[in-house]
């Protein structure tokens, strides 16, 4: 399931799933979900519209597991139209359009995937069309393994904070229906807007796991420690998070258990995910927790209840206002701050630290620069100069299948192209990198908005970012020590983020703009990580109830010969 047409594929941010067909251990427990996937009317900012739903919920069902478990995950897709974790050198079922047939309506798909050595908090949603602008996303939640020693006590309790922007207008067109007198009109709704080459308006509001301001509540114990969970699961929107009167201590990023610094606020971006404790240590009451956007052209606040346990008291006045809303400085440097904590184990008894990534040489740079203009008069958007437009076929089935025309290995350049007039071209394009190899990735922004960046199925170190533009010298400021290791980093206006990689998962895998518009209309592309040994250690087989479409629609078969070994 894609951390993202039919049913699509159900995408996750970012956890690493493997597929224990031949190498699960019988001594893991198995963990069995049912999904069904409908729609259903909600209203969260006081208008009704459809929204996508997972056996009746909004958000979805939570998926909680620990480290190793195997999940079974069965989705029945009941929507008009088609619908999709990542996984660990498993792209097969990574749930993007790249690697997945979408799941044709009235038709299910069984996932079989395994937590391996994986912690954390995360979520998923649909990867496909513009479907994640209606809903069916959900919190993932990985618990160490009970001999795993974690770097906090255990809190007094835990609870999951989905936050993101949301629209009162429906993902696609919807027919209304007037009392006493038959009529109708089709709303223009977010994906009619941008299939017509327009860009999307400011989000009408904010959510709080799905409903509207002073709608969710938690219930504290005074002088206990709590851990919250939080998601940022909008279409674009950097949100900041505070508790009102309370400081939260970070205590882990996407995975990484990271240095336990105290905030006030934390800004949380497109995508990303992290957990906070915080100590319910004020008198018994009611507080907000609030969130704000942050760099955006409307400001936006909406809050939850923190409601200490026998308070009858109530909330009487609006969520503050968020302060420094487009104070770059403060959040670049709140992001420089999270590190990794090196001591603490992760999902293996060993010391994150003991992953030396800043003695490893760089076997190549890449320079990723996003760019929008106008492709045939509609809006467009690029990475180094190529909008990434959907192919007829899968590419990973193309690839495997050795299916010709489908999509261009070479496509994205390493480097933007000279000049800032370039015109955008659009075609399927695939990045071709080397098993093994160690990557330096810079993105580097040269527009007014915040960026958010995400790569399936890995995790990267986040070496450095600054404002101004990148060069070689930048190098010199790279933090090679502790740098937090995480999936979704974001780039800030008229600046750069540099990353480190080690492409140690072969498949082909989705690097996107987690703006979600900008990644619909073409800011995207399939980096392929390729082994010639075709070995069932280094890949693994196609699944045997792979679904086919397009061109791959009548192959079978393999046409490769795979070893064990």
């Amino acid at each position: 399931m894609s951390s993202r047409r039919s049913m699509g594929a159900l995408a996750a941010v970012c956890i690493y799933m493997f597929v224990f067909a031949s190498s699960a251990r019988a001594e893991d427990p198995y963990r069995f979900f049912d999904w069904e996937v409908t729609t259903g009317n909600i209203n969260p900012l006081g208008v009704q519209q459809q929204s996508i739903l997972i056996n009746g919920q909004f958000p979805g069902p939570e998926i909680d597991c620990q480290t190793n478990d195997n999940l079974i995950v069965n989705v029945h897709n009941r929507l008009s139209e088609p619908n999709g974790l990542q996984h660990r050198k498993n792209s097969w079922q990574d749930g993007v359009s790249g690697t997945n047939c979408p799941i044709p309506p009235g038709q299910n798909f069984t996932y079989q995937m395994q937590a391996k050595d994986q912690i954390g908090s995360f979520f998923y949603f649909p990867s496909l069309a513009f479907h994640k602008a209606a809903g069916g996303f959900g919190a993932i939640r990985i618990r160490s393994r009970p001999l795993i020693p974690v770097p906090f006590d255990p809190p007094a309790g835990e609870y999951t904070v989905l936050i993101g922007d949301w629209y009162k207008t429906s993902h696609k067109a919807w027919h209304c229906s007037y009392t006493n007198f038959i009529t109708s009109r089709w709303i223009l709704a977010l994906q009619d807007m941008l299939d017509s080459g327009k860009q999307l308006p400011s989000p009408d509001g904010l959510l709080i796991n799905g409903k509207g301001p002073n709608s969710a509540s938690f219930t504290v114990e005074q002088g206990k420690k709590y851990r919250l969970r939080v998601s940022n699961v909008g279409l674009q929107s950097t949100l900041n998070l505070r508790i009102q009167d309370h400081n939260m201590t970070l205590v882990e990023v996407e995975g990484t258990h990271t240095v336990q610094n105290t905030y006030s606020s934390l800004d949380v971006h497109a995508g990303q995910s992290l957990s906070v404790l915080f100590t319910a240590n004020r008198p018994p009451g009611v507080y907000q927790i609030t969130v704000s956007t942050r760099f955006a052209k409307r400001a936006l606040n909406s809050s939850a209840v923190l409601r200490y346990a026998g308070s009858s008291a109530t909330i009487s006045e609006p969520p503050p206002p968020a302060g420094l809303a487009d104070d770059i400085n403060f959040s670049l440097d709140q992001a420089r701050s999270i590190r990794t904590n090196l001591t603490a184990s992760g999902p293996r008894p060993n010391p994150q630290g003991s992953y030396h990534y800043g003695s490893i040489n760089v076997t190549r740079t890449i320079r990723l620069a996003n760019s929008a203009g106008r492709v045939a008069g509609k809006q467009r958007y690029a990475v180094n100069g190529v909008s990434f437009v959907e192919a007829d076929t899968p590419l990973k089935l193309a690839d495997y299948y050795r299916i010709s025309d489908v999509f261009h290995l070479g496509g994205i350049p390493d480097a933007p192209p000279a000049g800032t007039a370039a015109a955008l071209r659009s075609e399927a394009a695939v990045m071709d990198s080397d098993y093994r190899s160690f990557l330096e990735i810079v993105f580097e922004n040269s527009e007014d908005s915040v960026q958010s960046w995400h790569l399936d199925g890995y995790s990267v170190f986040v070496v450095g970012m600054d404002k101004r533009a990148w060069s070689e010298q930048s190098r010199k400021g790279y933090n090679l020590v502790d740098a937090v290791s995480r999936c979704t980093v974001q780039v800030y206006p008229r600046a750069w983020t540099a990353v480190m990689v080690a492409l140690d998962n072969v498949g082909m895998w989705n690097l996107r703009s987690e703006d979600w518009a900008r990644r619909y209309q073409g800011q995207q592309f399939y980096l392929r990580v390729y082994t010639p040994s075709h070995s069932f250690r280094d890949e693994l087989p196609i699944p045997s109830n792979a679904l086919r479409c397009g061109r791959a629609t009548n192959a079978s078969g393999s046409s490769r010969t795979l070893s064990r070994y």
